[in-house]
């Protein structure tokens, strides 16, 4: 039989009895997880002496919307890509609202980037 890396030898097994399951749950929690961090985030934002405007908390609500919805369509193909979209808007959101929204884009891209790689590490 030969050996984990030679030629012909059978695929890695990741133990799981659904990868497919597994892997979308994390990139769901993922999201879950950012929709609700980031309806957290507004009130403390305030605090810091940041006077918001609607449109300002119109966006923030937004893209926790988006995160939300986007968690329970991880079973369609377009998911992780829409998925990784956001990360890029709440990034980019930090340059219009305040810059802790781009502190949490880089913390949640990380997370995102993480489970991307677990994804494909899994699957293939």
């Amino acid at each position: 039989m030969p050996a984990e890396g030679e030629a012909g030898a059978a695929p890695r097994r990741s133990g799981l009895k659904n990868p497919e399951a597994a892997v979308r749950g994390l990139g769901a929690g993922t999201l879950a997880l950012e929709a609700i961090v980031l309806l957290l985030a507004i009130q403390p934002i305030r605090i810091l002496g940041v006077d918001l405007s609607g449109w300002q908390i119109g966006l923030v609500i937004g893209l926790a919307v988006l995160a939300a919805l986007l968690a329970g369509c991880m079973r369609r193909r377009w998911g992780w890509g829409a998925g990784t979209a956001l990360q890029v808007a709440l990034l980019a959101s930090g340059l219009v609202v305040h810059w802790s929204l781009t502190a949490l884009g880089v913390i949640f891209g990380l997370a995102w980037a993480y489970a991307t790689y677990v994804r494909r590490s899994i699957l293939g």
